[in-house]
């Protein structure tokens, strides 16, 4: 069974998309989405500093941009499941038939420019917490006021809210756990986010969805989503709601993935995938960050993929 993966804002690097632009159309389609999303992708993809490419605004359209311009280079009826990671929920929606590319960029340039000015409203920040006991992470966590924003797995949990309870947390950390301040523009997938949540569903609410055509995984919870409204609803309860991204790798080892194609800028999540998926019956896994890198993506698909799962989307 062969998944692919979306990332999200944080994996974003300097000129990572200048190696695609060598692929026919590639730069035509650059410039309409960059309409849509109301940004230069085309410059942010390949001359924009790590500066300019941080900004919320402009990186969440950017990633999603790059997921589907790498995704129409992929045999997308073979592949089983999609899932994507915070803003990688919307290129995983599109892969997954529910949005039209171009809805899904639009949606993804809404997102990041609310979320940016929500960011803007109370100084808040996120911190990665590494190692440590999960429940007492948990517990030291919102002992601070502070919220489990992600929940990633592979022993890390992003804590997120007020400054002062990010700076309490690092100077009494659980036991055995690093703290790693991240340099982002505030407290994602939380309840700071709620009026970038109401303006993304007003926007929503007015796009044409169609239901997957293939396994499509919800951050909320990490169950398979059948219903591409019910899909649409949870992307826009997402934004402040926590990623339970731990949730959707136990899925990917019940449904039993073996293969596992990460789409540009990859390393990230495959990461996460090879510290939480290990030992026997570990999947193969693709990082997809150049053209270069398709072949192996396709061959990928042709030996793990276009199973069919029983009660779940196809």
């Amino acid at each position: 069974m062969l998944a692919v993966l979306s990332p999200g804002q944080g994996s974003q690097k300097p000129g990572f998309l200048t190696p695609w632009l060598a692929l026919p159309g590639a730069e035509a389609r650059l410039r309409e989405w960059s309409a849509l999303a109301d940004v230069d992708l085309l410059h942010l993809g390949t001359e924009a500093g790590a500066d300019e490419i941080k900004d919320t605004a402009r990186t969440q359209p950017l990633l999603v941009a790059a997921a589907l311009l790498a995704g129409e280079h992929l045999p997308l009826p073979d592949v089983d499941l999609v899932a994507g990671h915070s803003v990688g929920e919307l290129g995983a929606a599109a892969l997954a038939g529910v949005l039209p590319a171009d809805t899904a960029i639009t949606l993804a340039g809404v997102r990041g420019r609310e979320m940016a000015a929500a960011c803007a409203l109370v100084p808040t920040g996120m911190s990665a917490v590494l190692g440590g006991d999960p429940a007492e992470v948990l517990a030291a966590v919102e002992s601070h006021g502070l919220y489990p924003a992600n929940r990633n797995g592979a022993g890390q949990v992003v804590a997120a809210g007020s400054l002062d309870g990010l700076a309490k947390l690092a100077a009494e950390p659980p036991a055995k756990a690093r703290i790693i301040a991240l340099q982002v523009a505030g407290a994602f997938h939380t309840p700071y986010m709620a009026p970038a949540e109401t303006a993304l569903g007003t926007v929503a609410a007015g796009v044409t969805v169609h239901d997957p055509v293939r396994v499509l995984l919800s951050n909320l919870d990490g169950t398979s989503v059948t219903d591409g409204r019910d899909m649409v609803g949870r992307l826009v309860r997402q934004v402040t709601a926590p990623v339970r991204w731990d949730l959707c790798m136990r899925t990917l080892k019940d449904l039993g993935v073996t293969g596992v194609i990460e789409l540009p800028p990859a390393g990230t999540l495959a990461g996460l995938v090879k510290r939480e998926l290990k030992g026997d019956g570990a999947p193969e896994i693709v990082t997809l960050n150049t053209p270069d890198d398709l072949p192996a993506a396709r061959d990928l698909i042709a030996r793990h993929g276009g199973q069919q799962i029983e009660g779940a989307a196809r």
